[in-house]
């Protein structure tokens, strides 16, 4: 169990803008203890930007200088500094400055530029894109806002037939939010200074999330200028990475309120790349909103999986890409469905890996897990780590063989396995891993079936596979999602890009334990014993408005499994208190009466 902790345990959080102290010597004047900070500062930087993988504490991970100096170089090489392969001033400087979230290296192209949609084919097969501002900051006022949110907007709209508009309500393609600290994604922010904001590509979603706790400004040399940093982050929402132009708006760090502002040539080569040039004038509007729409055809239909849709097991890997497993082979996915020259044998790629995997996933190690029958098996990249398989009542105890998914949930980290009826949560960080509480209904996530095929999550989704259908569970409302086709959808053509298949919703399907459908909305939870079981889910999802009842039971929060437990406990006795607190003020009111 030891090795699995090492294996498995949540990293060191890395959090946004790590507050870097701005340099007033070298390193070499400073004692032993101020240069292991140092040390350790500067790696949690160069993970949490792509320069180095993602470090885990409780497994002692070494790096060597070798490899931490290749690291530095790399990012010295990106921001333009002079390249020295060590921690020298101007670069602690800079890593100290305030930054985009986002990561810089997602992938290098031939020309050396770092493209996301290069790696991913991450882009919005739509023109006619929507969004909603759902929080806003509170020293601003919502017009002021709307206005240099609009303005940010226009400024890919300019060299595109992109067009976006603004709605105050319902399902949209980009959601925009002001937040503090940990906000329900996986990504908190760190106050002022630091990290500014951040945004996910397409594929991941593409809403963008605003500190708010930057002093925000408008037209101004003071505070943080929103429309520049904005422009920024939706470049990111339309699928654009970081770039090394030190003039781009897409490179990664802020250089102040320019009252001038133009788009550079770097940022318009990369938008039109994706969208192509502008051909209409500006201007329309779009009131519909398509998550998916069927592109121009680039080749012939994939006929195993757009004939038979059924898979084995999905999964998403460290370096972004989606796979498909289905007997002895395996898919690469784009957002045009599959990617040319697939399938291809899974032993091609992951050699020793046999075929007809039951379930796999990606942990925040950077490692994929393969489980088939009573044994798993752990890669790195392509690569089989020594004694493996092993039995997966020896490295994931608690957890049956003969898994029917898995996932890793954005909630909280932690490892969900699916099996039959049930499912199972694992964390390596507490002993024993599977709480005594389970295995537990899978009819407690609200509106899926049972027996499911595959399970991967997407920023802020968790999507489900059964047979020739696919369900979008929100993490956030912990329900099956609401949109229009409605769910569950038509996997071939929804991710396999199959243009015969049909596009519509598949609600005709009935699958035991599938919640009703009334009106097009799923009915909600009444107050019985399964609501207990969804609100130890929900609280351990981490802080949002909705899943937390006081500040003091957000601070206890995953910081161990007895303060889980205790807020589990409080809120399973929840509706008992309401109810006899009802009773005291009903005969109280009556005597006053």
């Amino acid at each position: 169990m030891s090795e699995l902790r090492d294996d498995l345990v949540l990293g060191e959080v890395f959090v946004d803008g790590i507050g870097i102290p701005h340099p007033q010597h070298s390193l070499a004047t400073r004692d032993d203890a101020t240069r292991r900070e140092y040390h350790r500062i500067r790696r949690r930087y160069l993970s949490q930007f792509g320069y180095l993988p993602p470090s885990n504490p409780s497994s002692s991970q070494i790096i060597t200088k070798e490899t931490m100096s290749k690291a530095i170089t790399d990012f010295q090489s990106f921001a333009g500094l002079n390249v020295t392969g060590f921690l020298d001033n101007e670069t602690i400087t800079l890593m100290s400055a305030p930054r985009c979230g986002v990561k810089d290296k997602v992938g290098a192209s031939s020309d050396g530029r770092s493209k996301r949609y290069a790696l991913q084919g991450s882009r919005w097969r739509v023109k006619k894109l929507t969004y909603k501002i759902s929080k806003y900051p509170t020293l601003l006022e919502k017009k002021v806002v709307d206005k240099d949110i609009s303005r940010a907007f226009a400024v890919w709209s300019e060299y595109t037939d992109l067009t976006f508009t603004q709605k105050r309500s319902g399902q949209v393609h980009i959601e925009i939010r002001f937040e503090r600290g940990e906000h329900g994604d996986g990504d908190p922010f760190d106050g002022p200074g630091g990290t500014l904001a951040h945004a996910y590509f397409p594929v991941y979603g593409g809403d963008a999330h605003f500190d708010e706790s930057e002093h925000w400004t408008v037209n101004s040399y003071r505070g943080t200028n929103l429309f520049q940093v904005a422009a920024h982050e939706f470049g990111h929402s339309l699928g654009l990475s970081h770039s090394d132009i030190k003039s781009a708006l897409m490179a990664p760090f802020y250089r102040g309120y320019d009252p001038d502002f133009v788009l550079d040539s770097d940022d318009i080569q990369g938008i039109q790349a994706l969208y192509g040039t502008r051909t209409s004038k500006i201007g329309g509007t779009d009131t519909n909103v398509h998550h998916r729409t069927t592109a121009s055809p680039t080749g012939e239909e994939d006929q195993e999986l757009c004939s038979d849709p059924k898979v084995d097991t999905m999964f998403n890997s460290a370096d972004g890409n989606t796979y498909v497993f289905k007997g002895d082979h395996y898919w690469k996915l784009t957002s045009d469905g599959v990617a040319s020259g697939y399938p291809r044998p899974i032993t091609t790629t992951w050699r020793g890996l046999p075929g007809n995997i039951d379930a796999a996933f990606t942990y925040k190690n950077g490692k994929t897990y393969f489980f088939k029958g009573s044994k798993y098996w752990r890669y790195v990249g392509g690569r089989m780590d020594g004694d493996y398989p092993k039995d997966i009542s020896e490295g994931f105890t608690g957890i049956p063989d003969n898994i029917d998914a898995a996932t890793v949930w954005t909630g909280n980290g932690k490892i969900y396995f699916y099996k039959g009826t049930k499912f199972w949560r694992f964390d390596p960080s507490q002993k024993p891993p599977v709480k005594s509480t389970y295995p537990k209904l899978i009819s407690n996530w609200e509106g899926l079936p049972n027996n499911v095929d595959a399970a991967l999550t997407y920023h802020g989704f968790t999507y489900f596979f059964k047979d020739k259908a696919y369900y979008r569970f929100n993490d956030r409302t912990f329900s099956v999602d609401i949109a229009d086709p409605a769910f569950p959808r038509a996997t071939a053509y929804w991710w396999f890009g199959c243009r015969s298949a049909s596009r519509g919703t598949l609600g005709n399907i009935q699958w035991k334990n599938t919640y009703p459908y009334r009106s097009g909305n799923l009915e909600e939870h009444g107050d019985d014993l399964n609501h207990d079981d969804v609100d130890d889910i929900v609280l351990d999802a981490g802080e949002t408005d909705e899943q937390l009842v006081t500040s003091s039971n957000q601070d206890s929060v995953n910081s161990s499994s007895k303060g889980s437990t205790f807020i589990y406990n409080t809120q399973s006795c929840r509706l008992p208190f309401f109810i006899i607190f009802l009773i005291i003020l009903q005969r109280f009111t009556f005597k006053l009466t």
